[in-house]
């Protein structure tokens, strides 16, 4: 995971005001972080009355801070279409820098107020591939008890591309994610994810304890996403690189559905087959298991270290002699 800084490509630098971090260009005033606030949420409603609504500020009040920020900057961030208020080319640029400095904004107020035993602030986690959907609330509901004012948001089954893009912009502070080649070297192992294939009802194979891939040959499979570390469990199972495919989904839940509707057979981890389809699945003969590591960001504090302490804690699958994907 890194955190990223400005490149500076557009002349600006950061600076400190007594409102937190701010923008210079040339001579001018800087630019506060309440402003990259308003503009980031303008940018995400489309609006400034619901920007304004969404940040309990007047509408007048927020208008007039996104005019002083575009006078400013020497730019115009927003365009108005029928669709509302969009980011121009130059607004984009802005954008993605001003998201990296709120972030890091939010993480030195919650570094600067964690007493002996308190800490405020959020904590922004990415679980992939459906992978710790069991060991995750288990952990989260202990580091709650531990610090109640740290808000988490979690980020489900974000792609490659953007798992790579919050990684990128130094919005994670933890990752579960599949273990590959390129792992960080600062990755930590936390187990194994066991796999399973969900059939339809009346499915012959539901008969088997475990089920042989050989025995579903020629059978349709609903399937991931093409850039999915979910696609290729699949494909190195099979070790085929065109099985007869159903339909291409991008979240498990929805995988799961499916095949239990019949439309084709799917491969998932264990852990993310929803409550009430556990009926519908059998593991695999041989086993096919997926190491997870977590990884969490350079100069981790306090609630991104316990709640990776947290998950080593929970129960994971440990795999014997099985088909390991890594």
């Amino acid at each position: 995971m890194i955190i990223t800084e400005s490149d500076h490509s557009c002349g600006y630098d950061y600076t400190v005001d007594s409102t937190g971090p701010a923008l210079r260009r040339g001579k001018g005033e800087p630019v506060s972080l309440r402003q990259f606030e308003y503009a980031l949420a303008v940018a995400e409603e489309g609006s400034v009355t619901a920007a304004a609504e969404r940040l309990h500020v007047a509408q007048p009040s927020m208008s007039q801070q996104i005019r002083g920020l575009e006078r400013e900057l020497g730019v115009a961030l927003f365009a108005r279409t029928a669709s509302g208020l969009v980011p121009t080319a130059a607004g984009r640029a802005f954008l993605r820098e001003a998201e990296i400095a709120v972030a890091a904004a939010r993480r030195a107020r919650a570094t600067a107020r964690a007493g002996a035993d308190e800490l405020v602030g959020e904590l922004v986690v990415a679980a992939q591939m459906g992978f710790g959907t069991r060991q995750l609330p288990g952990a989260l509901g202990a580091l709650r008890r531990r610090y109640p004012r740290v808000e988490v948001t979690v980020f489900e089954e974000p792609s490659a591309a953007e798992l790579d893009r919050l990684c990128r912009r130094g919005m994670l502070d933890l990752s579960l994610m599949a273990k590959c080649e390129r792992s960080p070297a600062n990755a930590h192992r936390l187990g194994d994810e066991e796999f399973v294939v969900v059939l339809g009802a009346g499915h012959p194979q539901l008969a088997a304890d475990r089920v042989e891939l050989r025995a579903l040959a020629g059978q349709p499979w609903v399937r991931f996403d093409r850039d999915s570390a979910l696609d290729r469990v699949l494909l190195t199972a099979l070790r085929d690189d065109d099985p007869p495919t159903a339909a291409r989904v991008s979240q498990t839940a929805t995988a799961v559905r499916w095949a239990a509707d019949g439309l084709g057979v799917a491969l998932v981890p264990a852990s993310a087959v929803p409550h009430g389809y556990e009926r519908l699945t059998r593991p695999l003969a041989p086993a096919v298991a997926q190491p997870v590591i977590a990884v969490v960001r350079p100069h981790a504090g306090p609630a991104e270290t316990a709640l990776l302490d947290l998950l080593r804690q929970e129960t994971w699958y440990e795999a014997g002699p099985v088909s390991l994907v890594s």
